[in-house]
């Protein structure tokens, strides 16, 4: 069995749910749904589309970095967004991170996040 190797970022809502923000096995990592949240909880970039982009995607980073990986290893971004008509937002923040790396990417409308100030949510998956 290959081994397992988890990364929690603190936030409340991993106890509450019972999961990890990543979980790596053997070259494999999987970042769970992030959002733009910092150390302590706080929503950072309220109402602010590219900001909340751009935070979601340094605390993947972080996550990765925690399981000896980083944003080059990424594979795949799923992208959740509050609202499909600020795609130039979400995607120009995407773009500036991923423009040499070029993983595949989804990006889905839906109704809600788990806060209503939060607009974006982004899962990764790497190989390392």
């Amino acid at each position: 069995m290959k081994e397992r190797r988890t990364y929690s970022s603190g936030q409340k809502w991993e106890l509450i749910v019972g999961y990890s923000r990543a979980v790596r096995v053997g070259d494999r990592i999987y970042v769970t749904g992030t959002t733009a949240t910092d150390e302590h909880g706080n929503i950072v970039g309220e109402g602010d589309a590219y900001a909340q982009t751009v935070q979601a995607i340094r605390n993947i980073e972080k996550a990765l970095l925690a399981l000896d990986a980083s944003l080059e290893h990424v594979v795949r971004t799923r992208i959740f967004v509050t609202d499909i008509s600020r795609w130039e937002e979400y995607g120009r923040a995407h773009g500036e991170f991923f423009e040499g790396i070029m993983p595949a990417t989804t990006m889905v409308e839906v109704s809600a996040l788990i806060d209503p100030r939060m607009l974006v949510e982004i899962e990764a998956d790497a190989e390392h």
